[in-house]
């Protein structure tokens, strides 16, 4: 069954270059104490057509923790210069499937690799339920899953 969301290959480019580009993705969370988290993620990335990845660093506590006691989270993504906003919502999980870890982990950005040299890591899924935004006066997107 099809999800109702298919990232835009504008979208994908955006992402999959934030850290690059110096616009890496900020990602909302609420803790185990029910407190709200934000927080920059270099790592992300576009896994699927309707789902975003990202390798964090700590296995245990902050985001990884959290998602097991809420995977809701949302993310921004902000281009300043061309006035291009995304809004992502979705649903989290970790993931331990070390082909699954392997391809997050490979596909993150190298100066993100770098900075976890043993994989101490794990691997999180996003699977999108809205992406809204776009550029002012250009191309805007609004996606729900179906």
């Amino acid at each position: 069954m099809a999800s109702g969301i298919a990232l835009t290959d504008e979208i994908v480019q955006r992402v999959n270059s934030a850290l690059a580009d110096r616009k890496p993705l900020a990602v909302t969370y609420v803790d185990q104490e029910a407190r709200p988290h934000l927080s920059l993620r270099g790592s992300t990335h576009v896994h699927g057509p309707d789902q975003l990845a990202l390798w964090v660093r700590h296995a245990e506590g902050g985001l990884a923790g959290a998602i097991a006691a809420n995977p809701a989270l949302a993310l921004l993504y902000r281009d300043a210069d061309t006035r291009t906003t995304y809004v992502f919502s979705g649903r989290a999980r970790v993931v331990d499937d070390e082909d699954v870890r392997d391809t997050v982990f490979r596909a993150s950005p190298q100066f993100e690799q770098d900075h976890d040299p043993d994989r101490a890591g794990v691997a999180v899924l996003i699977d999108l339920d809205s992406v809204t935004g776009g550029t002012v006066g250009g191309t805007q997107v609004s996606l729900e899953r179906g």
